[in-house]
């Protein structure tokens, strides 16, 4: 299946239109994006809860790592950096965290605000290797920018 992002991205905006509150609005993404496509076996947000620290937040799939310091994982270097990061094959990932065996290839971006701080990082795991596509990537930044950086 390939996700038809134009349609996902009208989705997720009809949806959230309005909202503010950014747990709500991290559940909605996470439902749209995780039925989207059958790659995605686990989608959800990681929290800036404190200086250098994810916690988990809203997601799809089996259960997470509930808490992800900044130093570790793939998750980790999308906080600390504020840069996507594509990762065809987990484990040749310095440090990546398996937080579910069965994970293969990862896409985590990072979530920023009005004010172009990271407030949180979106994971999908998929148990399929190098799963994601660089259109992936930048189609899902899109939608998380129309989002969260309003």
């Amino acid at each position: 299946m390939t996700v038809d992002y134009e349609t996902l991205a009208k989705t997720i905006s009809a949806l959230t239109e309005g909202e503010t509150d950014a747990v709500a609005l991290m559940a909605t993404v996470t439902c749209e994006v995780h039925h989207a496509d059958d790659r995605f076996d686990w989608t959800g947000f990681y929290r800036v809860t404190e200086p250098e620290v994810l916690k988990i937040g809203p997601y799809q799939g089996g259960h997470g790592c509930l808490v992800i310091p900044f130093s570790r994982g793939v998750c980790g270097a999308a906080a600390r950096t504020g840069e996507t990061q594509l990762v065809a094959d987990v484990d040749a990932f310095p440090g990546h965290i398996a937080c579910a065996s069965s994970t293969r290839s990862e896409l985590v971006l990072p979530v920023m605000n009005a004010q172009n701080e990271v407030i949180a990082v979106f994971d999908i795991d998929s148990n399929q290797p190098d799963a994601f596509t660089e259109t992936d990537a930048e189609a899902l930044g899109a939608i998380l920018s129309q989002v969260f950086a309003r």
